[in-house]
C-alpha cells in the first residue's frame, strides 16, 4: 500500500469519525458560551443514537432512503427537549452545572437501555438497512489527488458537519445573538444591565447543544455501528467535550480538535492494515487508547493554554454582583 493510497483511506475515515465529534463539540461551544457548563454531551449523544435507531428501525419502510435523514431530525428534536432539564437545573434553579451534567450523561443511557431492553428483549437493538450513505461529488472528485482525498466516497453528513461548524463560527461572532451570547458568558449583570435576558439566552444555549449533540448521537450509529447497544457512544461525548476545550471555545477551533480526534479513532481501527513499516511495530493496543489518552490531556488541560468564558459554570442571581 503506497502513502497515497493511505491517505486516500484515513482522510475521508477520519472525517466520518470527526462529524458526530464536530457537531457535538459545536453545541457545546453553544452552551458553555452562554455560561453554562454542560458536561452531559455524552448522554445527549446517546439519546441521539438511541432515538436515530429506533426512528430508522420502525420507518424505513415508510420514508426508504430518506429514513436515515428525517432520524437525524428527530434525534434533534428529542435532544433538545431532553437538555431542558440541564437547563432547568443549571439556569432556573442554579444547581452545581456539572452535578447537573453527569445526572443527564446517566439518565440518557439508562433510558436508552431500559427502553432497548424493553422494545427488543435484549441488550441492542436490531442493524438498520438504511444507513447514511456515502456519495461522490461531482467535478470535485476529478481533481488530481484532492479529489479521492475529500470528494470521493464522503458521508454527506461529513460536508453537513462542516458547513455547520462554519455556520456557528458566523452566528457566534457575527450576529447580535452571537454578540448577546458572548456577553451573557463573559459578564451576565453587565448583559442584563443592558436589557439581555440572560435566562433566556441560556436556556436556547443548551437547546440548542442538545440537538446538536442529538444529530451527533444518530449520525454515529447511522454510519459506523448501525444498531445502538450499550457501547454505541462509548465516550464519544466526551471527546467532544475534549474537543471544544481543546478547540479554546472556538467553532472552527473546535472543528479542527475534532478532526485531530477522528483522525486517532482512525488509527486505532485500521493501524492493523496499514502497511507501512513503523505503524506495523507499534503495538495495537496503543492505537485504541490514543483517542482517550488524548481527551484526558486535553480534558487536564495540558496541550495548551484554554481560557473559558469568564462567567462560565456560574449561575446569575438578577442584581446580584
Amino acid at each position: 500500500m503506497s502513502f497515497l493510497e493511505v491517505l486516500y483511506f484515513i482522510i475521508p475515515t477520519s472525517i466520518a469519525y470527526a462529524a458526530p465529534l464536530i457537531l457535538t463539540a459545536i453545541g457545546g461551544v453553544f452552551s458553555e458560551r452562554s455560561g453554562v457548563v454542560n458536561i452531559g454531551l455524552e448522554g445527549l449523544m446517546v439519546m441521539g443514537a438511541f432515538i436515530g435507531i429506533i426512528f430508522n428501525l420502525a420507518y424505513a419502510d415508510v420514508f426508504g432512503s430518506w429514513t436515515p435523514w428525517i432520524a437525524l431530525l428527530v434525534a434533534m428534536l428529542v435532544s433538545a427537549i431532553f437538555s431542558i432539564m440541564h437547563a432547568v437545573a443549571s439556569v432556573s434553579f442554579r444547581a452545581n452545572q456539572v452535578v447537573s451534567g453527569v445526572a443527564i450523561n446517566m439518565l440518557g443511557i439508562a433510558i436508552a437501555l431500559f427502553s432497548v431492553k424493553m422494545l427488543y428483549g435484549k441488550g441492542q437493538t436490531d442493524f438498520i438497512q438504511n444507513k447514511i450513505p456515502r456519495i461522490n461529488i461531482p467535478i470535485l472528485q476529478d481533481i488530481p489527488i484532492l479529489g479521492p482525498m475529500f470528494f470521493k466516497s464522503v458521508y454527506g453528513t461529513s460536508i453537513i458537519a462542516i458547513a455547520v461548524a462554519i455556520i456557528a463560527w458566523f452566528v457566534i461572532y457575527k450576529t447580535p445573538f452571537g454578540l448577546r451570547l458572548r456577553s451573557v458568558g463573559e459578564h451576565p449583570m453587565a448583559a442584563d444591565t443592558m436589557g439581555i435576558n440572560v435566562s433566556k439566552i441560556r436556556y436556547t444555549a443548551v437547546i440548542i447543544s442538545g440537538g446538536l449533540a442529538g444529530i451527533g448521537g444518530a449520525i454515529y450509529s447511522q454510519t459506523m455501528t448501525g444498531d445502538f447497544g450499550h457501547a454505541t457512544i462509548n465516550g464519544q461525548g466526551f471527546m467532544a467535550l475534549a474537543a471544544m476545550i481543546f478547540g479554546k471555545w472556538h467553532p472552527i477551533g473546535a472543528m479542527g480538535a475534532a478532526l485531530f480526534f477522528g483522525f486517532a479513532q482512525t488509527l486505532a481501527i485500521s493501524a492493523g492494515s496499514i502497511d507501512i513499516d513503523f505503524i506495523q511495530k507499534i503495538p495495537t493496543v496503543y492505537f485504541h487508547i490514543l483517542p482517550y489518552v488524548l481527551t484526558i490531556l486535553a480534558l487536564a488541560g495540558f496541550i495548551g493554554k484554554a481560557n473559558a468564558p469568564k462567567a462560565n459554570g456560574e449561575p446569575y442571581i438578577k442584581g446580584s454582583r
